[in-house]
């Protein structure tokens, strides 16, 4: 296994070779390797000079510099791009901490407890420098508000210690180019569910004269930036779906409502393809025998493995390859973005029992496909009949099609086909969830149809 180093330098000369001696000479738990992903954000002090010379004589130290200077940001956004280890691990090119603590930060990522560890200079550790007392009070003040709006609990938000699985990391963007990268990982690990874990660590802090380079104005972007993504969902790298999921959280209500219309079709043996992070899952599981959820994008089957680690009756999988296994089956807004919904209802047709019942909710109408329907990575829209034709091919027969959502039609039409929109805003969803109450009373009078289906069909005894 290998772990990536990832280090942004700018201006350090007098300490990045003692620094970078520490980092190749640390010591890795049995079996790790290393790599240094160095990029230089346009040192103007000789920096690049001594990092050229050490790339030379140090095969596992990779190279690399910013044109124009950018922050310490872009500086490790750059270096995430250019990882191959199954670990990235932050390291400044100071001495202010201590690669001699590398086996603790990468122990909960090897025994697989943590998706992301920090290294807390807040916790017990070995030796910590006295600094400035308002230094102290503002790191503590800004991983209290860090906390509050992320709603986990970390002793030290701004720590440059983290170290996370690469694929976790990679797919998570970064937009802040100085010393916002901090606040903003973490906040949006928070989002993330990723599994985060604090660890003690030593720090040997520096002071201004020393050459420290973080200061009040980047204290105050730091707040701007908590702020920032507590506000916006700037969650993976490549969206379209997964940005989708992340709407269906913003309306709980919604969720809820669905789920009621749901459960009572449903027996004690479930698959469910598609699950995503486990929106649906989570609620329909609940006394249930076996509910098996299934996922093909690797980043969403990690987290419904985080999600459901300690659920008895729930298992997770790439893929469902079982025979007869299941009483029920569930395909809840998947066939739009599948490139051959055919199959997958061939896939749930073999997964069924003879009499098994496979729901699905799929969103209505041909004509009211539009942008946000684009955006959120979906393919077609579907009209009744053919929906009849794809369950007929795959030998299901149809017992049900109920419309759903009419009060959303026309908001949706307008939004993808007049305005062009590319999404849906918090703000307005989180107004329809709250408004539920009375957009489901309508649902049962107005003339129109339904934004979605719900269908219920049955395989062949």
């Amino acid at each position: 296994m290998l772990v990536s180093i990832l280090i942004p330098v700018y201006n350090e000369r007098t300490v990045v070779e003692r620094s970078l001696a520490q980092v190749l000479q640390a010591p890795l738990p049995e079996g790790l390797e290393r790599e240094l992903v160095i990029v230089d954000d346009r040192s103007k002090d000789g920096t690049w000079e001594i990092l050229q010379r050490l790339a030379s004589e140090h095969a596992c130290i990779r190279l690399f510099r910013h044109d124009v200077n950018m922050g310490k940001g872009a500086a490790v956004r750059t270096a995430i791009g250019h990882a191959v280890g199954d670990f990235c691990l932050v390291q400044d090119a100071d001495l202010e901490y201590d690669p001699n603590e590398y086996p603790i930060l990468l122990k909960p990522l090897l025994t697989g407890h943590a998706d992301a560890v920090f290294g807390s200079r807040y916790l017990a550790g070995e030796a910590r420098r006295v600094l400035p007392f308002w230094h102290t009070v503002i790191n503590q003040f800004l991983t209290y508000t860090s906390n509050v709006f992320s709603n986990i609990h970390v002793t030290d938000m701004e720590t440059c210690y983290k170290v996370f699985r690469t694929d976790l990391l990679k797919s998570i963007p970064i937009r802040s180019n100085r010393f916002g990268f901090e606040p903003e990982i973490t906040m949006k690990c928070a989002k993330r569910r990723l599994r985060i874990y604090e660890v003690p660590i030593s720090y040997h802090g520096r002071t201004f004269e020393e050459g420290k380079k973080i200061g009040w104005k980047d204290g105050l972007q730091a707040l701007g930036v908590i702020l920032k993504f507590w506000l916006i969902d700037d969650l993976y790298v490549a969206d379209h779906s997964r940005g989708a999921l992340i709407n269906q959280t913003r309306t709980p209500a919604y969720i809820d409502w669905v789920c009621s219309l749901m459960r009572p079709l449903l027996g004690d043996h479930i698959v469910e393809i598609g699950a995503g992070i486990g929106t649906f899952s989570s609620r329909l599981m609940g006394r249930r025998v076996r509910y098996l959820a299934v996922e093909s994008d690797p980043i969403h089957l990690h987290a419904l493995r985080n999600r459901f680690l300690r659920t008895p009756n729930v298992s997770v999988a790439e893929r469902c390859d079982e025979v007869g296994a299941f009483d029920s089956a569930l395909a809840i807004n998947v066939l739009e973005g599948a490139p051959e919904p055919g199959a997958v209802l061939a896939q749930l047709h073999t997964a069924l029992k003879p009499g098994g019942a496979v729901v699905l909710i799929a969103p209505q109408g041909r004509g009211n496909f539009g942008s946000v329907d684009e955006a959120m990575g979906q393919l077609r829209r579907f009209d009744r009949a053919d929906l009849q034709s794809l369950l007929a091919a795959a030998g299901f027969t149809v017992e049900s099609m109920t419309d759903m959502n009419r009060a959303a039609h026309p908001f949706w039409w307008l939004a993808g086909k007049v305005f062009h929109r590319r999404s849906l805003s918090k703000v307005t969803l989180k107004i329809f969830d709250k408004t539920l109450w009375l957009w489901r009373a309508l649902d049962r009078v107005l003339p129109w149809s339904g934004l979605s289906l719900l269908v219920v069909a049955r395989k062949a005894r």
